[in-house]
């Protein structure tokens, strides 16, 4: 009789997602808190309908207010997370979430070798409250960190421009602007549809490109 032959399934690879997001108490006027909660949740129950066999989208969400950068999720596959709402208290610590996104970048026991090139996500509506150069040039001078697709939206007039765009660097895309809680919605699908895109492709390191200013509002996830 023939010998069966065993066969081993090679497991997922991980393309990491890693969100900062800004709660300080100048996101909960106008809605901003809220709109930031329902956004993110939505996003991650998209990427969570993208993994498969193949890929595995795991997301960790770093929040900075409340004078403090806290891992509000540590790096979970988003077909795992139970979305924890935000609340928006305190300062706009920045520089602290940028220590923060590092240590997970470069942590191998969070995430793997063998992940494939992460995606970083900046939001913030107001200017940082601690010093955030230096934090800002060791995060980008990391390996990983220099190799990821950079994001970064900017909630209403009192967000520093210039510091969102220098996280996202002169190659990448423009920081999106949201001038009132409709637009954070928009900026999600732009991530979402950038991400999913990527996890679509025979190469999920490939870079993809998605205007944003071509997504429709009105359409669902």
């Amino acid at each position: 009789m023939p010998q069966l032959v065993e066969y081993s399934m090679v497991p997922a690879r991980v393309l990491p997602v890693i969100l900062m997001a800004d709660i300080s108490g100048s996101m909960s006027i106008d809605g901003k808190i809220d709109a930031l909660n329902s956004a993110v949740g939505e996003m991650i129950s998209s990427l969570a309908a993208e993994s498969d066999s193949r890929v595995e989208i795991n997301v960790a969400v770093i929040t900075f207010g409340n004078d403090e950068a806290v891992l509000h999720l540590n790096m979970t596959p988003a077909s795992d997370v139970k979305w924890l709402p935000l609340s928006a208290a305190g300062r706009t610590p920045l520089g602290a979430a940028l220590r923060a996104a590092r240590r997970v970048l470069e942590d191998r026991n969070i995430i793997a070798s063998s992940a494939y090139r992460p995606a970083v996500v900046l939001i913030s509506d107001g200017l940082p409250t601690d010093e955030w150069e230096q934090p800002l040039q060791e995060l980008l001078a990391s390996e990983r960190a220099s190799k990821a697709d950079r994001f970064a939206m900017a909630i209403g007039d009192d967000a520093d421009m210039d510091v969102l765009q220098k996280f996202v660097g002169a190659g990448g895309p423009a920081v999106f602007k949201a001038h009132e809680a409709a637009r954070i919605r928009t900026f999600f699908k732009w991530v979402t549809m950038s991400v999913s895109m990527r996890s679509r492709q025979l190469d999920p390191n490939s870079v993809v490109s998605v205007n944003p200013d071509e997504i429709d509002d009105n359409v669902e996830f």
